[in-house]
């Protein structure tokens, strides 16, 4: 065969291979947003092919409906982008639940309620565009026949109660030392709070940051920043563990694929810590997937729907724990138990106890942060550090706690009141600005970004798709869509004209801020975001030392009782930096698994046969 006929032919099989590996990538993109149908093959000759729409958490949820006045026959979602592992669980189960039913009173899958009530609008608008009958169809569901519990015992070298990210993390790396791990999650997905971090994580002298030239995010600053924005509560030999294992921690998520290549700054910092995905993808949802495909290639036992309800104790020792599921009463025996069952920020009646006034506040937090893993350590003796400290963040949407991330006003963003002013240095700390917000009038503000802005970070692309988003091709238009009336309207047109001013100049004379001012706020359209303080993260839990070893009221440590995450205190003191939660679960979820696994290669009680 000639040259030129065999250049051909490697081009021709070139192409092919390409459009082969297009055709499939586009395949599992669809596959990824859609589900397989539900229901029944032998359709009513009355039945039609019906869709309909609703807005879910991150966007448009649809669905595909086959159903006559009296039954649906088929159900599907046919397209989505609402989180994995949480949207996801609503999408893949919800649809059989109705179908099953025949009703659209099902109970919303926990943790997802609204991608859920998404599904079930989308399934009315459907029956509605067909002319049927949605209330046909909003019928009480019978409550489940009781099952009686099967007794099981089980067990493992080390045993993790809570799937976060500091779960996840401890479970991962305990099973890298070689140890058999369970891993505990009492709602119907792993990821917890971790799965809400949108921001980045913290670090300091990192090769991410040398590489870009980053030379004053040192370990000396991160402690000296934490300490400082917590108002100096924080534990300082924690907060130095945290910052000194940091870059260390950046290290490994790049050896298990989860690498952070962008640094920008955070907010009440003057250095640039904060690690972020290179796509600028949530932090959150990125390092979940990542985390959650390692445990998935390391064989761990991960068991969800699986609550823990008490640490098992012998000779002073914890040796295990008790769990349920709706089938069965676990007794799983361990060497070594690692508690990271996330924190108390949907314990409304907790959080009460320590501020009445957070009694009908909304939250950030997931349905599963009620403090169970807290509860069950201090039923053994452990003690607790900074329950009172319970943080606010400024920018949450006050129709569904959604949060705006930190990162939005690190890339430029700023917030301004219904007077169309600023008042705050937007990118201080939380509590600072939460607490200038709630002085504000009318008990609410607006966080305003510009197209520029919108094309550089991704995360801000599902507040305009669900609809959250005020716009305008004009300050002026923008203005009065917010709301903005009389001499607010010319009020924001200044502060706007000021702040691309400052941004020009490099300082902002006006309320100091000195950082997320890489870009103005000039590229029309113009977006607002209405937000108001809600609360974010509980800074107190489980007292433990720098070895994520669990300490008692009486100061000493409990042998086999490790904690990390959340669900721990004395990190974060007063205030909780934004980027540091993230730092928190993978730093002290490393050394959590590390001592655990080195507990139960050397445990002198050995947990009965």
């Amino acid at each position: 065969m000639g040259k030129q006929k065999k250049e051909r032919l490697h081009d021709i099989i070139g192409i092919a291979c390409g459009v082969f590996l297009l055709i499939v990538l586009v395949a599992s993109i669809i596959s990824a947003n859609t589900t397989k149908t539900v229901g029944d093959a032998n359709v009513s000759a009355d039945a039609v092919t019906l869709t309909g729409s609703a807005p879910g958490r991150n966007g448009p949820v649809d669905v595909e409906i086959v159903a006559d006045a009296e039954k649906i026959y088929q159900i599907s979602v046919t397209n989505h982008e609402e989180t994995e592992g949480i949207g996801t669980v609503a999408v893949e189960k919800l649809p059989v639940a109705i179908y099953e039913n025949q009703s659209l009173e099902v109970d919303a899958i926990a943790g997802a309620t609204i991608t859920s009530d998404a599904i079930k609008a989308a399934v009315v608008n459907a029956l509605e565009s067909g002319g049927l009958d949605p209330a046909v169809f909003q019928r009480a569901v019978s409550a489940a026949e009781p099952v009686e519990k099967t007794d099981v015992e089980l067990d493992c070298d080390v045993v993790v109660v809570g799937a976060g990210g500091a779960g996840l993390t401890a479970s991962v790396l305990a099973t890298q030392q070689g140890e058999d791990v369970i891993l505990l999650e009492k709602m119907p997905f792993v990821g917890g709070n971790s799965l809400r971090a949108e921001g980045g994580m913290n670090a300091a002298d990192t090769k991410v940051e040398a590489e870009l030239g980053i030379t004053d995010s040192t370990v000396e600053n991160f402690v000296d920043d934490t300490m400082r924005l917590g108002h100096d509560l924080a534990n300082r030999e924690l907060v130095q563990t945290l910052a000194e294992n940091s870059a260390e921690a950046v290290d490994w998520l790049f050896s298990i694929d989860a690498p952070l290549t962008k640094v920008v700054a955070t907010g009440g910092t003057t250095h640039k810590y904060l690690h972020k995905p290179e796509d600028g993808a949530p932090v959150g949802e990125y390092l979940v997937e990542k985390l959650k495909a390692q445990a998935e290639k390391l064989g761990i036992d991960v068991r969800v729907n699986t609550k823990a309800t008490e640490i098992l104790m012998e000779n002073g020792q914890a040796v295990g724990v008790k769990a349920e599921d709706a089938e069965h009463n676990y007794i799983i025996h361990a060497k070594s138990v690692v508690i990271t069952a996330g924190g108390f920020g949907s314990n409304f009646e907790l959080m009460a106890s320590y501020d009445p006034s957070l009694a009908n506040a909304v939250t950030t937090n997931h349905a599963g942060a009620t403090g169970d893993g807290i509860k069950m350590a201090q039923a053994v003796g452990a003690d607790t550090v900074d329950m009172e400290q319970i943080q606010l963040h400024p920018t949450v949407i006050q129709q569904d706690g959604t949060l705006v991330s930190e990162s939005v006003r690190s890339h430029g963003a700023i917030i301004v009141n219904t007077e169309g002013k600023r008042f705050v240095n937007d990118l201080a700390g939380r509590d600072v600005v939460s607490q200038a917000e709630l002085k504000q009038p009318d008990g609410y503000c607006f966080i305003i970004f510009d197209q520029h802005l919108y094309d550089e970070v991704e995360l801000t692309h599902k507040f305009v798709e669900r609809g959250f988003a005020i716009t305008g091709k004009t300050y002026e238009e923008l203005a009065q869509n917010m709301g903005l009336k009389g001499e607010a309207v010319q009020n924001f047109v200044n502060t706007m004209t000021t702040w691309n001013e400052s941004v020009a100049k490099g300082e902002d004379a006006e309320w100091g801020r000195n950082n997320g001012m890489d870009d103005d706020l000039s590229t029309a359209p113009f977006y607002a975001i209405k937000i108001a303080p809600g609360i974010h993260h509980t800074m107190g839990g489980i007292k433990i030392n720098s070895n994520a070893e669990v300490i008692s009221t009486e100061g000493n440590v409990i042998p086999g009782l490790f904690a990390a995450g959340e669900t721990t205190g004395g990190i974060h003191g007063g205030n909780r930096v934004g980027g540091n939660a993230v730092c928190d679960f993978i730093v002290f979820g490393r050394i959590a698994g590390q001592s655990a696994a080195d507990f139960a290669k050397s445990a002198a009680v050995k947990p009965a046969a």
